[in-house]
C-alpha cells in the first residue's frame, strides 16, 4: 500500500477518494493495481476503504461525507447517534443534501431539503453533522413514535443542546402547509428536559397544577464539593423534589448514601421530598394538592 493512501486514509477512519487516490497515484495503472488487487474496497461512489480496515459505523458515516459532497451532512437518525441522544441507534445511516441535487446511487439512506441554513449545520467529532434542534424536527417529521420523539426532546435538552424555546422557535421557522410532526413537537416539547418518562409526567403535573417550570438536574455544591444533582428544584421556595422509579434503592449502601444525601441538601437550606413512581403515575392529583402546599409552607 502507498504510504500517502494510508496516511490520507487514517486521518478519514480508514477510506479515501478516488480524487485523493489520483493526486497521490497519478499512474493510472498503479490505480488499477491497487483497485483491482483488492488493496483498495469500494465502500461509496468514488470513495474506497482500506481493505482490511474496520467497517465502523464512523467508517460509513464518514464514506458518506466524502461520496456526496461538501454540501451534505449527517441526519436523522444517525445524527441523533452522533449526538447520543437518547434512544438513537447505530445502526442507520443518513444524510440529507439540498434538494434538487444530482445524487448517485448510494449504499445508504439520503434525504433531500430546501432549507439547510447555517443555523442548523454543526460539526460532531469532525463530522458535519445536523443540529439536535433540526434532528428533533426531521425526527417527528420522518413520523417516529411518540416516545422516540419525547427521548430525543429530553435528552437534547437535558445535554444542553437545545432548549423547549430553541426548538419552538426553530419548529416556527421550518414549518410548512402540511409538514407532519409539528403538532406533535408543541405538545411534547413544553414538558421537555426531565432524565426519564416519569420526570417528564413530573413535569406535566406541574404545569397541569399552573405551576411554574421547575430547574430539572440542578447540581448542588458545597465551596468546590459536590453534593448532588437533584432530579427537581424550586429555586424561590428552595424545595428539592425527587422522584423515584419502580424499583428504587434497596440496598443497605444504597439507603444510606441516599440519607447522607438528603441531609446534605438540607443542611444547604433545602426542603427535600420524594415522590414514588406509582404516586406520578397513578395518584397526580395527589402530588399537585401536597406539592402546591409544600411550596406555600416556606418555613416546612
Amino acid at each position: 500500500m502507498e504510504i500517502n493512501i494510508a496516511k490520507i486514509a487514517a486521518r478519514q477512519d480508514g477510506v479515501i477518494t478516488l480524487i485523493q487516490l489520483r493526486h497521490e497515484v497519478p499512474a493510472r495503472h498503479r490505480q488499477r493495481k491497487l483497485i483491482e488487487g483488492g488493496g483498495l474496497v469500494r465502500v461509496a461512489p468514488g470513495v474506497y476503504a482500506i481493505n482490511g480496515s474496520p467497517d465502523t459505523y464512523r467508517r460509513r458515516l464518514r464514506s458518506g461525507l466524502l461520496s456526496l459532497g461538501h454540501d451534505c451532512w449527517v441526519s436523522y437518525e444517525a445524527a441523533a447517534q452522533l449526538h447520543e441522544l437518547d434512544r438513537s441507534r447505530s445502526d442507520i445511516v443518513e444524510f440529507t443534501v439540498p434538494r434538487g441535487r444530482s445524487v448517485q446511487c448510494q449504499p445508504f439512506t439520503v434525504h433531500t431539503s430546501d432549507r439547510i441554513p447555517a443555523i442548523d449545520r454543526v460539526e460532531v467529532d469532525g463530522l458535519r453533522c445536523l443540529s439536535a434542534t433540526r434532528t428533533v424536527i426531521d425526527l417527528a417529521h420522518a413520523r417516529r413514535s411518540t416516545a422516540r420523539i419525547e427521548a430525543a426532546i429530553d435528552s437534547a435538552v437535558r445535554k444542553g443542546l437545545s432548549a423547549p424555546h430553541t426548538i419552538a422557535t426553530r419548529l416556527e421557522t421550518l414549518r410548512g402547509q402540511g409538514r407532519w410532526g409539528c403538532r406533535l413537537i408543541e405538545r411534547l416539547v413544553v414538558d421537555s428536559g426531565g432524565h426519564s418518562p416519569l420526570e417528564r409526567r413530573f413535569l406535566q403535573i406541574c404545569r397541569e397544577a399552573g405551576l411554574g417550570r421547575p430547574l430539572t438536574q440542578a447540581i448542588h455544591r458545597k465551596g468546590q464539593r459536590h453534593i448532588a444533582r437533584v432530579d427537581f428544584l424550586f429555586a424561590a421556595e428552595g424545595v428539592v423534589i425527587e422522584v423515584s422509579g419502580q424499583h428504587g434503592h434497596s440496598s443497605p449502601t444504597e439507603r444510606r448514601r441516599d440519607a447522607q444525601r438528603r441531609n446534605e441538601l438540607q443542611d444547604l437550606g433545602r426542603r427535600v421530598y420524594e415522590y414514588t413512581y406509582a404516586d406520578v403515575t397513578e395518584s397526580p392529583g395527589m402530588v399537585q394538592r401536597t406539592l402546591l402546599q409544600r411550596l406555600r409552607d416556606k418555613n416546612g
